[in-house]
């Protein structure tokens, strides 16, 4: 459908306004060229406003993205019985990638006492620890008001929403008059919605990156060069030996035609951070690319856009030995390491597919352990940048996964798939 086909050269363009971005957002921190007031407005009225504008684009579709998705996917299936089926192993793959992705965390960080040789200045932070526990997480997936779930952005309580609807939707569709052919049609609108937004991407990503150069430099990634070659990789570990082990084992799959396919998705979530913002580009790869039927994807991808963060829970738990280890006073023991392995898929869970959440949800992790929040602004200080290779690693799981259903459903393509 040429409709809903990305944009021309989007790999290109997206590379030249990041590459663009670094370079002018280096020369303004770096020299003096330009005047004072030149430099100002470049920063503010074209770095701030257009990555801001971008980010509010992004936060725009989010919503409707996902619960038309999920709608349409879910009132297409024609045995209601196959949706426990999918929605069993879907949750269960995921959950069993994120825990293993936060293990490798952990492991590879207590193999290089990460945080242990530190010795520059702990950055204060206004990030403020939130209480949150497995009950409220339980909690948000049941929301008591239908509308407030959506202005409140609870990803796990529209998710819930999004799945009963559906459900009911086909239930009910011989006596609607097919409704859910609307709802199908509903989310062509909003694919193509994001298909639009995706033409800005370059600007974006221009946008985005030079603000961060232009007012943080390149110095910093200094005080915490441990940490963050570490962090990168892990992962690139887990994207390359998880996803590969389990399309080898589970599905029986080539990896590298896998990986091969991926990389314009993996690209493009590089750009945005966001995992829901690139959904319609999964979907279409998945389905097009991969040979997943669109019962199968249609459920899977947007499901994992919200649930499946393992590139989150891997941040979360290298940061949190970092933190810990340069805290006076601070030791990790085995049921330390329990306890975030518990947390980071909990919280990974709950953390909204938009850029920089998982920075938030890490307060959660620090605070139920009794770890100062003080040194986080470090991580914080670089995590922009690491934040969009995250999101790749995410996006790849959530394809990998798919895959794998949809093998085990009956409802993948092989021919596709190794085409």
């Amino acid at each position: 459908m040429t409709e809903l086909a990305a944009p021309k050269n989007l790999t290109r363009n997206v590379l030249i306004g990041m590459g663009a971005g670094f370079a002018i957002g280096a020369l303004i921190f770096y020299t003096n060229i330009a005047p004072k007031f030149l430099e100002e407005f470049f920063s503010t009225y074209i770095f701030s406003l257009g990555g801001d504008i971008f980010k509010n684009l992004l936060r725009l579709i989010v919503v409707p993205l996902v619960f038309f998705s999920l709608v349409s996917g879910i009132s297409s299936l024609n045995d209601m019985a196959r949706l426990g089926s999918i929605a069993y192993k879907t949750v269960g793959l995921y959950l069993l990638t994120t825990a293993f992705a936060v293990s490798l965390a952990l492991f590879f960080g207590w193999l290089t006492n990460l945080g242990a040789g530190f010795s520059g200045d702990v950055a204060p932070t206004d990030l403020a620890g939130g209480e949150a526990s497995f009950y409220d997480t339980v909690m948000r997936i049941f929301p008591s008001n239908m509308f407030g779930a959506f202005v409140e952005n609870n990803m796990l309580g529209i998710v819930f929403i999004s799945i009963l609807f559906g459900i009911a939707l086909n239930a009910t569709d011989s006596v609607t008059g097919g409704l859910s052919k609307s709802f199908e049609k509903l989310n062509t609108v909003f694919l193509k919605i994001v298909l639009m937004v995706m033409q800005f991407a370059p600007y974006g990503v221009f946008c985005l990156i030079g603000t961060y150069v232009a007012s943080k430099g390149l110095d910093i990634f200094g005080d915490v060069a441990q940490y963050v070659m570490l962090l990168i990789f892990v992962l690139i570990f887990h994207l390359i030996f998880t996803y590969s082990l389990i399309l080898a084992v589970f599905a029986k799959l080539n990896p590298i035609k896998f990986f091969y396919k991926m990389k314009d998705v993996m690209l493009f979530a590089f750009s945005t951070s966001s995992s829901a913002a690139t959904i319609p580009v999964t979907l279409k790869t998945v389905t097009q690319d991969l040979g997943v039927k669109k019962d199968v994807g249609s459920f899977v991808v947007p499901v994992g856009a919200t649930i499946n963060m393992d590139g989150t829970a891997i941040m979360q738990g290298l940061a949190t030995i970092f933190i810990a280890g340069i805290t006076p006073g601070i030791e990790l023991g085995m049921i330390e390491y329990i306890q975030i392995i518990f947390l980071a898929v909990i919280t990974s869970i709950g953390t909204a597919a938009v850029p920089s959440a998982g920075i938030v949800t890490l307060t959660i992790i620090l605070s139920q352990l009794g770890i100062p929040l003080e040194a986080i602004g470090l991580i914080l200080a670089v995590d922009r940048i690491l934040d969009m290779l995250r999101t790749s690693i995410n996006v790849c799981g959530d394809a990998a996964v798919s895959c794998i259903v949809a093998k085990t459903e009956r409802g993948l393509d092989e021919k596709v798939f190794n085409s």
